[in-house]
């Protein structure tokens, strides 16, 4: 069976989802089709993971261009696993492209290692630049996830707000808190309870 999947990244594309539909149609999808309109890089897209829940052995999932189903070479190459141990096959219509062929199958797999190609020439480049930059002695790396929010913790404690619901609102561990502050020669006063000190106890 041929399943046609569509989308749309806002609900405000309602041409471009109509031409997908028409496409699909065409291809012969006229049995099932699922439509979303979300964007690509959201966590959950209902419709697409209903299909793949549906999949069954000699299903053909058919989408008219490959961004229209994936957020990037290893997002595709995720649903591409799951639409294979369903034991189905994926068909991309603008790329001509088939895997329940041979040649299909091939050019994947190219695709495939031209994005793993491109990471990590990238991620080279990076670390060239990061031995660079410590070479000159401007590398400070990433500022950890608690020190980003050192300011607002000490915004809240100076507000009045206890520890534990400073910790709790900005997400971060009271050892955390507690760690950041000593970073930056603050403390908590014992006597007033949330008062941030620069000085003594």
């Amino acid at each position: 069976m041929l399943l046609g999947y569509a989308r749309t990244s806002t609900t405000d594309q309602l041409t471009g989802l109509d031409a997908q539909r028409r496409e699909l149609l065409a291809a012969g999808c006229d049995a099932r089709l699922y439509v979303e309109q979300v964007s690509s890089v959201a966590d959950h897209r209902p419709q697409l993971a209903r299909l793949l829940d549906h999949l069954r052995p000699g299903d053909v999932v058919v989408v008219t261009k490959l961004d229209r189903l994936a957020r990037s070479m290893a997002d595709l190459l995720v649903i591409v696993a799951k639409i294979e141990a369903a034991g189905a096959s994926l068909r991309i219509l603008a790329m001509s492209l088939d895997t329940g062929t041979a040649t299909g199958k091939l050019m994947l797999n190219v695709l495939g290692s031209v994005a793993e190609f491109e990471r990590d020439m990238m991620l080279e480049r990076q670390r060239a630049g990061i031995a660079k930059a410590k070479a000159d002695g401007k590398y400070r790396g990433r500022a950890p996830t608690a020190m980003r929010k050192a300011d607002e913790a000490v915004t809240l404690l100076r507000s009045g707000v206890k520890p534990a619901e400073v910790a709790r609102r900005l997400e971060m561990a009271r050892s955390s808190l507690y760690r950041v502050l000593d970073e930056k020669g603050l403390k908590i006063s014992r006597e007033v309870g949330v008062a941030v000190d620069a000085g003594g106890a």
